[in-house]
């Protein structure tokens, strides 16, 4: 994605799909927000989801596992045969489906063990279907159409019928007839017993609230039992995996592996991680080694072959006089309390002196300068115009409508910009993160995306910020953005000058190689391409910003330079502002005429503000469909 990025300056096409970073973390949170009941599974999901259908009656469960055909609950509906236009999908009839396999439906789960499932491997039972398929095949002589796999279901579905059928009792649901060592016996029975739902069988798998916790002797039972009530509400982050797992994990991440001026986001929020583990572990410890508990932490990152966890060790938060109780942080009242919650927020992020910003400025905002402030100083190659664009766009998204989001043009796409962006929005889930960890000392709305981070907003003020561009422009021409950003930024440059981290200005020139376009044409021709002779008077700008700002087109005519020059020596610069030759096309790479009156054309023909489709410049301006 990034080197088609690079290449073209345009947002690569659904063959190179990849879900926006954090839409796992902000999901639950973003459903709540619009009014849905949310839980958060503490046992296997599929098994609450079956669990929860029947017990209420639901109509259906919407959904793409083999697994709900098999458990007893509502029917099945595949959300991959949903067409949204019309509200019909596929049901999968389980009764229809034992009638033409042969079984009944209480020998689904052992069929569904057999074959391999989330409790038991496909290859610890291979022994057996090879033996089922054998004896099919000797039974079946005459060549069967279809797949193969649809071919080891009906053999194993016949020797699961046979075998019930010559015996009449049965030992916990496993024919004693069945080739298993005692190891395997029981690992089948346990994964039988998975599918049966509460009221169905004596034996049930044990709750997770019986469960012994990872790091049940650091911290109280009452700590323990807040931290499952707000994970199954869907009101905590991070700490349930934290003190009841003892795993912390980020499978997935949008990254230019090839670029190696920017740290993983793995390893830019890992001491942030740390801090947080400590919060919520070291409460009372000693400082000595002996026993220090460890979290598996299982993240992806360049180098990392994900084959086994990283052990991190918990990092103490440097905090004024006595470390305090995460009991007194979760559970205290009173002004100290709540001031000490703040100081133990900020400290996770080396930002304590923010503090008097608490209450003087919006919340969103006091989490984005301590977001920012965290990013500079982990990331030494940040420059003075990443923080700016930053900083822009979390002041002046306050002021934005949803409509105005959605019609910002960005005259190309910079892959730096949008590695930028998902660094920011993973950051925001490490907001949440310590937020819970502190006690809540912000209202978790305040470190949601949609109300903190718009990609393409920041995309636009990325290029704004590495184009020279006077900070009034940069503030879409409002006085109060403009101070409220002045405020933030040298608020943010002394923090870091505490530190011994010094911004200093350091613009990208766009990486993308461009194909002549009309503009170019006409410089050689002195005429303007056909269908867009009044450009010049029209004078509108891309990047959603007010006339007379940002992309201009101005210059002398004669000038012949081409964009990357502009950039590479800092030619059209003029008062601050970035003046683009006149000839500038920002859409050089779609080969044709650009239309002001219109969307910039796509490619592959797909629209830049189809909903529901994963924007490279993340958008989290309004509440995300769900989609997982």
């Amino acid at each position: 994605m990034f080197r088609h990025i690079k290449a073209h300056g345009e947002q690569p096409g659904r063959e190179l799909f990849c879900l926006p970073s954090g839409l796992a973390s902000f999901t639950r949170f973003a459903l709540r927000s619009l009014g849905q009941e949310v839980f958060c599974s503490v046992q296997e999901a599929d098994y609450e989801i079956a669990s929860y259908a029947r017990q209420h009656g639901s109509f259906g469960i919407l959904g793409q596992d083999s697994d709900f055909i098999i458990y007893d609950s509502a029917p099945y509906y595949s959300v991959v045969k949903l067409r949204k236009d019309s509200l019909t999908t596929v049901l999968y009839d389980r009764q229809r489906l034992c009638q033409t396999i042969g079984l009944a439906v209480t020998q689904l789960p052992l069929l569904a063990c057999l074959l391999g499932n989330d409790v038991v491997s496909e290859e610890q039972m291979q022994h057996i279907r090879n033996n089922a398929i054998a004896t099919y095949r000797i039974n079946n002589p005459a060549p069967h159409s279809g797949a193969p796999q649809g071919q080891m279901v009906l053999a194993v579905s016949h020797l699961v019928s046979s075998l019930w059928g010559r015996e009449e009792q049965q030992t916990g649901l496993i024919p004693q007839s069945l080739d298993l060592s005692v190891p395997q016996r029981e690992l089948l029975q346990r994964g039988v017993c998975s599918y049966l739902l509460p009221g169905q069988k004596a034996l049930t798998p044990s709750e997770i609230s019986a469960r012994p916790s990872a790091f049940e002797k650091h911290v109280s039972p009452e700590i323990l039992q807040a931290c499952i009530e707000k994970h199954v509400a869907a009101e905590g982050f991070m700490v349930y995996n934290v003190l009841c797992e003892g795993v912390n994990e980020c499978s997935n991440t949008l990254e230019d592996e090839d670029d190696a001026e920017l740290l993983p986001q793995a390893l830019v929020y890992k001491p942030c991680r740390q801090q947080i583990y400590g919060l919520l572990l070291l409460q009372g410890h000693d400082g000595s080694n002996f026993d220090l508990p460890a979290m598996r932490e299982w993240f992806v990152y360049p180098g990392n072959p994900l084959r086994e966890p990283d052990m991190v060790h918990p990092v103490p938060v440097s905090l004024p006089g006595d470390r305090p109780s995460l009991d007194l942080l979760w559970f205290g009242s009173g002004p100290e309390v709540s001031a000490l919650r703040m100081t133990s927020f900020l400290s996770i992020f080396d930002c304590q002196e923010f503090s008097e910003l608490h209450g003087a400025i919006e919340d969103s905002l006091l989490a984005a300068v301590c977001l920012v402030t965290y990013i500079v100083l982990q990331v030494q190659t940040l420059s003075q115009e990443d923080s700016d664009a930053y900083l822009s766009q979390a002041v002046c998204l306050r002021l934005k409508s949803a409509e105005e989001l959605q019609r910002i043009k960005l005259p190309f796409l910079s892959s730096r910009a949008v590695q930028l962006g998902s660094l920011y929005v993973r950051g925001l889930g490490h907001l949440l993160g310590a937020n819970c960890a502190s006690g809540c000392p912000l209202p978790s709305a305040a470190l949601m995306p949609w109300h903190s981070f718009d990609g393409r907003l920041f995309h636009s003020k990325y290029l704004l910020a590495h184009s020279g561009t006077e900070k009034t422009v940069l503030l879409d021409g409002d006085p109060s953005c403009l101070s409220l950003f002045l405020r933030l930024r040298e608020k943010l440059t002394e923090a870091c000058r505490k530190r011994g981290r010094v911004l200093q200005s350091r613009p990208h020139k766009p990486e993308h190689k461009t194909t002549p376009g009309p503009r170019y044409r006409e410089r050689h021709t002195g005429r303007p391409p056909a269908g867009d002779e009044n450009w010049r008077e029209r004078g509108e700008t891309t990047g959603g910003h007010r006339r007379g700002g940002g992309w201009r087109e101005r210059g002398d005519p004669s000038e012949h330079e081409s964009r990357e020059r502009l950039w590479e020596r800092g030619g059209g610069m003029r008062g601050g502002h970035f003046h683009p030759h006149p000839n500038y096309n920002p859409n050089w790479h779609d080969g044709g005429p650009h239309n002001w009156s219109r969307p910039p054309r796509q490619s592959r023909g797909r629209s830049c503000h189809s909903r529901g489709r994963h924007q490279l410049a993340p958008r989290w301006s309004q509440p995300p469909a769900p989609g997982t």
